[in-house]
Formats: structure tokens, sequence, C-alpha cells
């Protein structure tokens, strides 16, 4: 299993941007798909994004379309969420998640390995 840790939540107004990042341990980081869930207060987690392992595939939950992006460095074992335009209905803790495989996956129950989470909160 991969550690992952991710970082660069935090308040802002609406409209405004920020950037999370993920970090994970390991060598094998390039043979692991990668997502981006969040949760929301009283909410079920849900699917934000998610890369496959070269970056050359991408999909988005349509309520992020446009507005986020997700990328990837293999050489620093780091998976990104650029987010602009943000809304207050973004607010939530956001995840990072991984599993090993070739295939994109956007599924909660198909990754086996997700971090702590980091708290992104928008303001109206």
């Amino acid at each position: 299993q991969v550690q992952l840790v991710e970082s660069g939540g935090g308040l802002v107004q609406a409209g405004g941007s920020l950037r999370l990042s993920c970090a994970a341990s390991g060598r094998t980081f390039s043979t692991y798909a990668m997502g981006w869930f969040r949760q929301a207060p009283g909410k079920e987690r849900e699917f934000v994004a998610a890369i496959i392992w070269s970056g050359l595939i991408t999909n988005y939950a349509d309520s992020v379309k446009g507005r986020f992006t997700i990328s990837r460095d293999n050489a620093k074992n780091t998976v990104y969420l650029q987010m602009n335009s943000l809304k207050p209905e973004d607010t939530a803790v956001y995840y990072c998640a991984a599993q090993r495989t070739f295939q994109l996956v956007t599924t909660a129950p198909a990754f086996g390995s997700w971090g702590q989470g980091t708290q992104v909160t928008v303001s109206s």
C-alpha cells in the first residue's frame, strides 16, 4: 500500500483558487491510478476527479468540469488538484486516493489507499 499525504487546503472566497497536492510514498507511484474525492458535512463521499498512471487520461465529476484540473508528476510522486472559480458548495474535506492499476479508476470502493484529507472552505 502507498501512503498518501494531502496538503494545500484552506479558506478562500468564492471565485478564488486553490491547489491541492497529494504526496505518495514509495517507488512505484507511476503504476498507480489516482483520484480525488470530497465529503461535505452530512453528505456521502463523492468523486471529484481521477487520472491514470501516465496522466494522459482524466475524468471529472460534472459539478467540477471546466473548473478543476487533475494532474500528476511521477518524478515527484505527487498528484495535484487545481481548483478555480470555487463555489461555496465546493466546501468539503478533500481526500486523495490511490490504486495500483493501469486503468482509470473513478469509484471509491476501487481505491485501496486513502489520505487523511484536507479541509477546503469557500466563503460566499
